[in-house]
C-alpha cells in the first residue's frame, strides 16, 4: 500500500499559479503511474493528468493542456503539478492517486490510492 499527501493548494487570482505537491510513503513510489484529479462543487471527480513511473509519458485533460505540467521526483518521492494561467473554472479539490503503471490511468477505476485532497480555489 501507499498513503498519499497532497499540500500546495489555497486562494489565487485569475491568471495565476500555483504548484502542488504529492508526497508518498509505504511503498516504492517509482512501483507506480500517479496521477491528478480534481472535483467541483456539484460535479464528479475528473481526469486532469497523469504520469508514467519513468516520467517520460504524460496525459493531459483538454482543459488544461498548455497550462498545467505534471512531473515526478522518484528521490523525493513526489509527483506535482504545476498550474499555470488558472482560471475561475478550475477551483476544485485537486486529488493525486496512485495506480498500477500498466493502465493508461485517466479513469478513476484505474487507481489504487488516493490522497485527501487539496483545495484550489481560483476567483476573477
Amino acid at each position: 500500500q501507499v498513503q498519499l499527501v497532497e499540500s500546495g493548494g489555497g486562494l489565487v487570482q485569475a491568471g495565476g499559479s500555483l504548484r502542488l505537491s504529492c508526497a508518498a510513503s509505504g511503498r516504492p513510489f517509482s512501483s507506480y503511474g500517479m496521477g491528478w484529479f480534481r472535483q467541483a462543487p456539484g460535479k464528479e471527480r475528473e481526469f486532469v493528468a497523469r504520469i508514467k513511473w519513468s516520467g517520460s509519458s504524460t496525459l493531459y485533460a483538454d482543459s488544461v493542456k498548455g497550462r498545467f505540467t505534471i512531473s515526478r521526483d522518484n528521490a523525493k518521492n513526489t509527483v506535482y503539478l504545476q498550474m499555470n494561467s488558472l482560471k475561475p473554472e478550475d477551483t476544485a479539490v485537486y486529488y493525486c492517486a496512485a495506480g498500477n503503471p500498466a493502465r493508461l490511468g485517466l479513469i478513476l477505476q484505474e487507481y489504487d490510492y488516493w490522497g485527501q485532497g487539496t483545495q484550489v480555489t481560483v476567483s476573477s
